[in-house]
């Protein structure tokens, strides 16, 4: 089967959020996912807004933000993804990550996925929900070969706030299988009630489909479960050979990764050298030089400094 041929197949549908934290989690699984099949499929993102503009102000700012944050604890203490701490505070809405992370589509898959990287990163690395306009579009800067002053124009256009409300609406009309999920998984993806009392897909929830047939892949789960839906649909479409990249160049390629993301994305002896390790609550983030000097963290140093090298390889 050629590249276009799958392409033309199966179509992924990503239904997700920038700030959402089984998201994040499953960013691993979904990275190796995508290495695997290698633009063999389509691959489309549907932003849900988890944080709605229509959501109600907590009554208590700080004890909000103080339980938001055990909750995140929890995910992360199954999904060993890094988590801030402190997170200044829940995420006001997820309207401006997602029309950042839509505009981003229209300058490459490449740029697009380092874009909603970074955004991810802002809550979970940096403990700052970019959840303003303003803080998306500076998330954003120093992407390479972004186009700044296309993105703000775009991300504030009213056809792209339109594509990512048919996005919102499209979550809002789950698959009927997704609404009673027997599984094993912590987040087995369930559909979710909103406020307004409609359901919606949870996040993360893969979506897989041909012309013939479906198959559904909600909440937190392994690898091998969405490889297994790939091949009942199309057999022989999924790579079945390793996906890392040497730890250099796929430190490179990705420009951040968590422990478990580099544990399937990377091989040969790690940190490669000139790696920057960030310090988290949840284990380490480590991003290579170039990301680290375009979007600097408080607490990132380079790999080997105060013995930092040898122990992160354990």
């Amino acid at each position: 089967m050629t590249r276009e041929d799958g392409a033309a197949q199966l179509e992924v549908v990503e239904y997700t959020d920038p700030l959402c934290p089984w998201a994040w989690g499953s960013e691993p699984v979904f990275r190796q996912l995508r290495a695997a099949l290698d633009g063999r499929v389509r691959w489309r993102r549907a932003y849900c807004i988890l944080f709605d503009d229509g959501d109600d102000p907590p009554p208590d700012p700080a004890a909000e933000t103080a339980w938001y944050a055990g909750y995140v604890e929890g995910i992360c203490g199954h999904t060993k993804a890094p988590r801030a701490v402190p997170l200044s505070r829940v995420a006001a809405s997820s309207w401006p990550a997602s029309l950042v992370a839509k505009a981003a589509e229209a300058q490459g898959g490449r740029i697009a996925d380092r874009v909603l990287r970074r955004l991810r990163e802002t809550v979970f690395v940096r403990g700052e929900p970019a959840d303003t306009m303003d803080a998306a579009l500076l998330a954003a800067r120093g992407v390479p070969d972004l186009d700044g002053e296309r993105l703000r124009g775009d991300a504030t256009s009213g056809a792209v706030r339109e594509r990512v409300r048919a996005d919102r609406a499209e979550a809002r009309d789950p698959l009927p299988e997704t609404r009673r999920v027997d599984s094993g998984s912590p987040h087995p993806g369930t559909a979710k009630e909103t406020h307004e009392g409609q359901l919606r897909y949870a996040l993360p929830t893969l979506l897989l489909r041909t012309a013939a047939a479906h198959r559904v892949v909600p909440g937190w789960r392994p690898y091998e479960e969405y490889a297994g839906a790939v091949e009942e649909l199309c057999p022989g479409l999924l790579r079945t050979g390793p996906v890392a990249l040497p730890a250099a160049q796929a430190l490179r390629h990705h420009r951040s990764l968590s422990d478990p993301e580099r544990q399937v994305l990377a091989a040969g002896p790690w940190p490669p050298p000139g790696a920057v390790r960030v310090d988290t609550a949840g284990g380490p983030l480590w991003r290579c030089a170039e990301e680290a000097r375009a979007c600097p963290v408080p607490g990132g140093s380079a790999a080997g400094e105060a013995g930092q090298g040898a122990s992160a390889a354990h």
